[in-house]
């Protein structure tokens, strides 16, 4: 049913500018405009059950109030992509009156065809005439069509949002084009002479791009019925919330969803597990693939994490921005995580151009914002909290924290490092960090004592409490563990194989390996999820140093702390025996058995062992490929790899290269992660080169590297940070108790 308002005059032409409706309709945007696609589905026809005035208040609650109440779909988009058509299927399907804007509203208003009104008044009259004629109606539990040039009227858009939830049906331009020169459409709004119909699309996708709240990305050559079905399907997603369940659960104990933000702020899963979806996860089609190609970073990472990230908590307006603003000039690279040709069969994915010449900067530049935006909302609800970010580092994730909170007003952030398990340089940029809100504290242990220290203190309810009822203080989690923090990794690995499509090495569709350095198994779970949604990486390559904790897990399906001691390598940063992430992973093997996993978790908390099944580790050795290196090997594999190609490795990208060389094969490209920028580890790349630094100080070692003139450049921030003074001197004792007092005195200042 729709309905004409009186008319509200006056609301001048400009830009879009989106304000998020509360509401439970959906909104369905089609890349398209007002030149309609005019064939016909035979079984369905317009059924309007009435028509009638309706007058019109411009009373603020009595517009709230219907923006609560909107129960429309609402198709929008750019002339040629088939409006008219998928309208009718879902009207259909979805048993709704059917409305088209330039029909049924628009004509009837001005008393003449929408081509008379164009003519008439011309493409700036004809845009303002529009918004006033579509601010005069309104409908319910019904499919509507509009024109593709109401995006363009700010105010008219705002009124229509107020009805509901937009999804965005995206449409390739060339199907777009070919459909139009079919039609013999050759006159819309904006198009004069000497502009083109393709550049008249193009400027649109502006508006468009900013008036959506689900995206439905169509593969090239799509028919409208496929594309309804595709909306079909959006629309159950959307109304089915994402939610989030504890990797320890066997089944949700209640029907409240754990929403994105949640978990963000939350963690850990109150129960010690990790959180993850509990509906199945997102999945593109090749052809949804294809379409990223020609995408930016920025784009692709829009375009990815939506699926992920339910708009009903971050509507993609912010989490464009968030986007926009992780990956700016703040990477090195405009490429952000650029895919480089080492030779014919390799290729270096290099993911340390951020701040901290490290791939963490790749999450950590982009969670601190979700982590902000659940923080304002939680203050905006009345709840004035604190946060205290626990953070246990291996080397990397450290700095990159340290930098992407940094400034943040009401969280702090705590980093707990190894003494003696890190490179001098790496020490360096996580003590010069420079952000009131920090501490960072050396521990006379390594890694694995620092991460179950913050695991214990999770788990310690009554310090918890004592925390939040002595300082308004919550703590929370920033590392891998944290589902915002592992999310934006699926982006680059998704973002190395469309790269490889991109530049021709490969055609979409045909298969890429991947290696990986890997310890807290962070970094190539990421890769298993891009693999879940459809990027065709054949063998994910799990590459290890002599803590080799993971080759055999995934040869023998045993995973047995009890007989190894951590060993110290020159790749500190996968110097981990407890794989924190591997949980997430036997979540998925095992159909979310949450109950084995938690079996599991027990067993190797209370005996340092478990075993899976048989049946778990074949299935798991389909996907996962694993091997170990020790430290001269790779070392050789460091120099022969600069000696033949000019570019130089960092030690854990070295693991990775001397492991992928073993799995190679000659009809599929290797992607290598490149995790750190060599000069993190300068001392050790200078003896894997032939040198013998005289001593461990950071500028020199960095002023010795930079003589080699080696591809890739020197990381200009790293050049800085060794020259900055220390400012964090803090240490404590392998002690929980002793922890737990650091903890206490730095949330009292």
């Amino acid at each position: 049913m729709f309905l004409l308002r009186p008319p509200k005059l006056n609301f001048p032409h400009s830009c879009l500018s989106v304000v998020r409706a509360n509401s439970r309709a959906i909104f369905i945007a089609i890349h398209f405009s007002q030149g309609k696609c005019k064939q016909q589905v035979g079984f369905l026809t317009r059924n309007f059950k009435s028509t009638a005035l309706r007058s019109y208040s411009s009373n603020a609650a009595r517009f709230q109030d219907d923006r609560k109440k909107g129960n429309n779909i609402i198709l929008m988009g750019s002339p040629g992509a088939g409006k008219t058509t998928v309208g009718r299927v879902l009207g259909h399907h979805l048993g709704k009156d059917v409305i088209d804007v330039d029909d049924d509203v628009l004509e009837k208003v001005w008393g003449i065809s929408v081509a008379e009104k164009l003519s008439e008044v011309g493409s700036h009259g004809f845009v303002d005439a529009e918004g006033q004629a579509v601010m005069q109606f309104s409908a319910s539990d019904s499919v509507i069509s509009l024109s593709g040039s109401n995006p363009m009227h700010r105010e008219a858009m705002n009124y229509i949002k107020s009805l509901g939830d937009v999804i965005y049906l995206d449409v390739a331009d060339d199907d777009i084009l070919n459909r139009l020169a079919a039609m013999k459409v050759n006159r819309i709004v904006g198009q004069n002479e000497g502009i083109s119909m393709s550049e008249i699309l193009q400027y649109r996708k502006q508006f468009y791009e900013s008036s959506y709240d689900v995206r439905v990305s169509c593969a090239r050559g799509d028919s409208a019925e496929e594309i309804a079905n595709k909306t079909l399907k959006t629309l159950k997603e959307t109304q089915d919330e994402i939610g989030f369940i504890s990797t320890r659960e066997e089944r949700a104990e209640t029907d409240e969803r754990t929403g994105f933000l949640d978990v963000v702020l939350e963690g850990l899963a109150p129960d010690g597990g990790l959180f993850v979806p509990r509906r199945q996860l997102p999945f593109f089609t090749e052809g949804q693939w294809e379409r990223l190609v020609d995408c930016s970073y920025q784009e692709r990472a829009l375009r990815i994490l939506e699926a992920w990230v339910s708009p009903s908590e971050l509507d993609p307006s912010s989490l464009r921005t968030m986007i926009d603003l992780a990956y700016s000039t703040n990477f090195q690279h405009e490429a952000i995580a650029p895919v480089i040709k080492l030779n014919d069969q390799f290729f270096i994915q290099e993911l340390f151009h951020g701040p901290t010449a490290s791939f963490k900067d790749l999450a950590l530049q982009l969670t601190p914002q979700f982590f902000s935006e659940g923080v304002s909302r939680k203050e905006t609800s009345g709840e004035q909290v604190k946060y205290l970010i626990l953070v246990a580092t291996s080397g990397d994730t450290g700095s990159a924290v340290l930098e992407g909170f940094k400034g943040s007003s009401n969280i702090k952030v705590m980093v707990l490092y190894p003494q003696k398990g890190i490179s001098a340089i790496q020490k360096s940029q996580m003590t010069a960090a420079d952000g009131r809100n920090t501490c960072v504290i050396g521990v006379e242990s390594d890694f694995d004592f620092c991460q179950s220290s913050i695991k214990t203190i999770f788990n310690d309810l009554p310090f918890s409490k004592k925390l939040m009822d002595t300082h308004n203080v919550k703590l929370s989690a920033a590392n891998s563990l944290n589902w915002g923090r592992l999310l934006p990794q699926v982006v680059y690995h998704a973002s190395a194989y469309l790269d490889l499509v991109k530049s021709g090495v490969i055609s979409i569709g045909e298969a890429a390996d991947l290696c990986v350095p890997t310890g807290n198994f962070g970094n190539i779970l990421g890769a298993y999820y891009a693999k879940a949604m459809g990027i065709p990486l054949n063998n994910l390559i799990c590459a290890s140093n002599e803590n080799n904790i993971l080759t055999e897990f995934f040869r023998a399906g045993s995973y047995n702390m009890a007989s190894r001691r951590l060993k110290q390598t020159i790749s500190p940063s996968i110097d981990i025996l407890k794989s924190s992430n591997l949980e997430r992973l036997l979540y998925h093997a095992t159909e979310n058995n949450g109950a084995a996993v938690a079996h599991w978790m027990a067993s190797l908390e209370e005996d340092k062992y478990f075993k899976v099944s048989d049946d778990i580790r074949k299935e798991l050795s389909t996907i996962f490929k694993a091997d170990w290196t020790t430290d001269d090997k790779y070392l050789k594999t460091l120099k022969s790899t600069h000696e033949q190609t000019g570019y130089l490795l960092d030690t854990h990208t070295a693991v990775a290269m001397d492991i992928a060389s073993r799995f190679a094969h000659a009809s599929r490209p290797m992607i290598v992660s490149a995790t750190a920028h060599y000069s993190k580890f300068a001392y050790d790349v200078l003896r894997g080169l032939g040198e013998f630094p005289s001593c461990h100080e950071p500028r020199s070692l960095v002023s010795t590297l930079k003589k080699f003139d080696a591809r890739p450049a020197m990381h200009a921030n790293l050049e800085a940070v060794v020259s900055r003074p220390q400012i964090h001197k803090g240490q404590c004792e392998a002690n929980i108790n002793a922890v737990m007092n650091q903890v206490e005195s730095f949330v009292e200042k």
